[in-house]
Protein backbone atom coordinates (compact mmCIF):
# COMPACT_ATOMS: atom_id res chain seq x y z
CA UNK A 1 0.00 0.00 0.00
CA UNK A 2 1.16 3.45 -0.75
CA UNK A 3 2.27 5.84 1.76
CA UNK A 4 -0.55 8.24 0.95
CA UNK A 5 -3.04 5.58 1.61
CA UNK A 6 -1.90 4.98 4.39
CA UNK A 7 -1.86 7.85 6.04
CA UNK A 8 -4.96 8.88 4.98
CA UNK A 9 -5.90 5.79 6.63
CA UNK A 10 -3.89 6.80 9.58
CA UNK A 11 -5.95 10.37 9.74
CA UNK A 12 -9.42 9.11 9.18
CA UNK A 13 -8.30 6.39 11.97
CA UNK A 14 -7.33 9.18 14.51
CA UNK A 15 -10.98 10.98 13.94
CA UNK A 16 -12.91 7.94 14.60
CA UNK A 17 -10.86 7.46 17.79
CA UNK A 18 -11.39 10.60 19.13
CA UNK A 19 -14.86 10.27 18.13
CA UNK A 20 -15.31 7.35 20.34
CA UNK A 21 -13.58 8.61 23.28
CA UNK A 22 -16.01 11.75 23.45
CA UNK A 23 -19.02 9.33 23.10
CA UNK A 24 -17.35 7.22 26.14
CA UNK A 25 -17.25 10.51 28.56
CA UNK A 26 -20.79 10.66 28.06
CA UNK A 27 -22.82 9.53 30.88
CA UNK A 28 -24.45 5.60 30.81
CA UNK A 29 -27.76 7.05 29.98
CA UNK A 30 -26.45 9.23 27.32
CA UNK A 31 -24.78 7.05 25.23
CA UNK A 32 -25.28 6.06 21.72
CA UNK A 33 -24.75 2.22 21.86
CA UNK A 34 -25.39 1.48 18.26
CA UNK A 35 -22.98 4.65 17.46
CA UNK A 36 -20.65 3.26 19.67
CA UNK A 37 -20.40 -0.13 18.56
CA UNK A 38 -20.02 1.26 14.79
CA UNK A 39 -17.43 3.47 15.76
CA UNK A 40 -15.49 1.04 17.88
CA UNK A 41 -15.44 -1.89 14.61
CA UNK A 42 -14.35 1.39 12.23
CA UNK A 43 -11.31 1.95 14.08
CA UNK A 44 -10.73 -1.27 15.51
CA UNK A 45 -10.50 -2.53 11.74
CA UNK A 46 -8.49 1.02 10.66
CA UNK A 47 -5.96 0.15 13.37
CA UNK A 48 -5.43 -3.50 12.15
CA UNK A 49 -5.25 -2.51 8.79
CA UNK A 50 -2.45 0.39 9.36
CA UNK A 51 -0.60 -2.50 11.98
CA UNK A 52 -0.61 -5.53 8.88
CA UNK A 53 0.85 -2.46 6.32
CA UNK A 54 3.60 -1.29 8.69
CA UNK A 55 4.54 -5.15 9.70
CA UNK A 56 4.70 -5.77 5.98
CA UNK A 57 7.13 -3.16 5.57
CA UNK A 58 9.46 -4.12 8.08
CA UNK A 59 12.70 -6.38 6.40
CA UNK A 60 12.75 -9.56 7.76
Amino acid sequence: MSKEAIAIIAIVSIVVWIAVSREAVKPSKEINWRKMKTLLSVGTLLTLVITISLFQSLPF
